[in-house]
């Protein structure tokens, strides 16, 4: 797990056991802590460490609680570079 900033977005790598380079958005959306912090399972859970809410990085649904939500960006891997669309993605945020 690895935080980067894409045009100015704030973002998050995740690589899961036997998967893709996944990007989401790089703060949790219920009081915008840094989801870099944070505890990733190697599978698909990623924990923020602030709360301890959870999600899904494979949906970038909330686990605990449900009803909340990552940004997730399209990844491109061209040779050895990983590119992150962030364009017309807006990171989620709660209660905004």
């Amino acid at each position: 797990m690895a935080a980067y900033e894409v045009d100015g977005q704030p973002i998050v790598l995740v690589y899961p056991i036997d998967g893709e380079v996944i990007a989401i958005q790089g703060f949790c959306p219920h009081q915008q802590f840094s989801l870099a912090e944070g505890d990733f399972d190697g599978h698909k859970v990623l924990t923020c460490s602030a709360h301890v809410w959870q999600f899904d990085v494979t949906t970038g649904q909330g686990i605990n609680p449900q009803d909340c939500e990552l940004a997730r960006y399209p990844v491109k891997i061209e040779q050895d570079e990983i590119y992150v669309d962030v364009v017309g993605r807006e990171p989620r945020r709660v209660g905004v």
